[in-house]
């Protein structure tokens, strides 16, 4: 079987992408894996080439309802008709048709959180699973930057599944995280693909920028100058939408503002008329990217500190998808860091939440099971996210058929809760001292993966000189990292060197 044949008939290209064909070389030899490939390299195609040759369902697990609308639509767009998202998208009419001939699918893409209900176990248990797909693998591990309560359920399903061949897909996972997804989905014998995270076409470049109104005029000197298209990602719907507007007033027209507040069809044209290069620049949350099939942006720059190192390559690795020079640019101001630790707090139910909601279930008659299949509005009144709701539900339940008092059970969730923010802060820390480093930033990240430096790369990063010549639309003007001086100061400078100002 040539399998670069295959490729060619089903997908049109040529040639397979870093780790692809070993993936999917793994899977066909009947061995479970566990794929970390860089971002950008076509994840996807592991299990969607693999699909077509092994002869029954594809079940894929994934994260994100836009996520698996992106799939989905992509493999529509090849023209596989066999495919389905079994989401809340779905209407009650269509949810009951798609169950009725669930075995017409060969690609079902759905969420954790719905395999959590018994009936759809028990419409899967009537399948024939040819590959039970993990993808976002990393939210198995409660050591991982996106840990999701459900995902860690997903090693029994398995099992209630039949223990299925299994690939599990990543693009950022430590050593220790990926040892916890083998643990977690109860893989004795594994294959390995791990290809390199870096992304050599891709130069980093921090920036650090006075205050807050800096930051702004400096997003929009950056935009003006750099090649497009490209994605500015913000921690916050509101500065996301101010910035679009700023871009807009400033001749940037083709610049729209995306996160999750939109309506899902607002949503999608932004990103179709992005797909299309009728927009130049996306201003966006982390909402925006998993799973967009766009080769050619040029530049990332992030407006916000990210809160981690695995999502920071996560979203610069958008970039550059067709091997070009991309760079991916971050600006610091001072105390940039509240952000994000703000953020990680506000994930997690506070201590006081936690009092509150232990003293209803000390009321309620039946003890935890009976607070569970209450119908009290107790997620409103106390004031729970939906990720917070979600952590203690899923931190009861595992709890509710253990004898154990329930002021042990309450200690115990605290100290869930600090554990998971103490991992949570120490990334954010992390991810402050790869902005602080006096060294290669490539090198700092290859390290943080634990793996080796094998190649210099040219151009690399700010530490390693590098010049924005290459990123820009003009040809006559080098920006460099202003050290001590205003960066307005330091323009005007270069400008003069330039002939271009009197």
């Amino acid at each position: 079987m040539e399998l670069e044949k295959l490729l060619k008939k089903y997908f049109g290209y040529q040639a397979f992408k870093t780790g692809q064909k070993e993936v999917i070389s793994s899977i066909l030899a009947g061995n479970h894996t566990l794929a970390m490939l860089p971002t950008g390299t076509g994840k996807s195609l592991c299990y969607q080439l693999s699909g077509y040759i092994l002869e029954e369902q594809i079940l894929i697990v994934s994260p994100l309802l836009s996520l698996m609308q992106d799939q989905v639509e992509q493999l529509m767009k090849l023209g596989e008709k066999r495919v389905i998202a079994l989401n809340s998208f779905l209407s009650e009419g269509e949810r009951k048709s798609a169950f009725r001939n669930l075995k017409r699918y060969k690609f079902i893409f759905i969420s954790p959180e719905m395999l959590r209900v018994s009936y759809i176990i028990r419409k899967l248990q009537e399948l024939s699973i040819s590959l039970f797909v993990v993808d976002e693998a990393h939210c198995i591990s409660q050591w991982g930057y996106d840990f999701r309560p459900d995902y860690s359920k997903l090693g029994e399903i398995r099992k209630m599944l039949g223990n299925p061949l299994t690939l599990a897909l990543t693009a950022t996972a430590t050593k220790k995280v990926r040892e916890d997804i083998i643990l977690s989905l109860n893989l004795e014998k594994i294959k390995k693909v791990e290809s390199t995270i870096d992304r050599p076409n891709i130069a980093y470049y921090v920036e650090k920028i006075a205050d807050y109104h800096e930051k702004q005029s400096r997003v929009l000197e950056l935009v003006l100058k750099l090649k497009k298209p490209g994605i500015i990602y913000f921690s916050s719907k509101k500065a996301a939408e101010q910035m679009a507007n700023l871009l807009v007033n400033n001749g940037i027209n083709g610049a729209m503002a995306y996160h999750g507040g939109l309506e899902p069809d607002t949503r999608i044209l932004i990103q179709q008329q992005f797909i299309n290069n009728q927009l130049d620049v996306i201003c966006a949350t982390s909402a925006f990217g998993m799973g967009v099939n766009k080769e050619n942006i040029r530049f990332i720059i992030h407006y916000h500190m990210p809160m981690q190192m695995e999502s920071y390559l996560q979203e610069i690795g958008r970039a550059g998808r067709d091997g070009s020079p991309s760079i991916a640019i971050l600006l610091y101001a001072p105390g940039d860091e509240q952000l994000p630790i703000q953020l990680a707090e506000g994930e997690l139910p506070s201590e006081q939440q936690i009092d509150w909601l232990f003293s209803k279930v000390t009321q309620n008659p039946n003890g935890i099971k009976g607070f569970l299949e209450s119908n009290e509005p107790l997620k409103d009144i106390g004031g729970f996210s939906d990720i917070q709701w979600r952590i203690v539900q899923d931190f009861l339940n595992n709890r509710q058929k253990e004898s154990i008092d329930l002021g042990n059970i309450q200690r115990a969730l605290k100290l869930f809760v600090n554990g998971r923010l103490a991992v949570k802060k120490n990334n954010i820390y992390k991810m402050k001292n790869w902005i602080d480093t006096n060294s290669c930033k490539r090198e700092f990240i290859l390290q943080y993966f634990e793996e080796p430096i094998t190649n210099k790369v040219y151009p690399c990063c700010d530490f390693c000189g590098l010049q924005f010549l290459d990123y820009q639309n003009t040809n006559n003007i080098i920006f460099r990292e202003p050290v001590e001086e205003n960066w307005k100061d330091y323009l005007a400078k270069i400008l003069l060197n330039c002939g271009l100002s009197e």
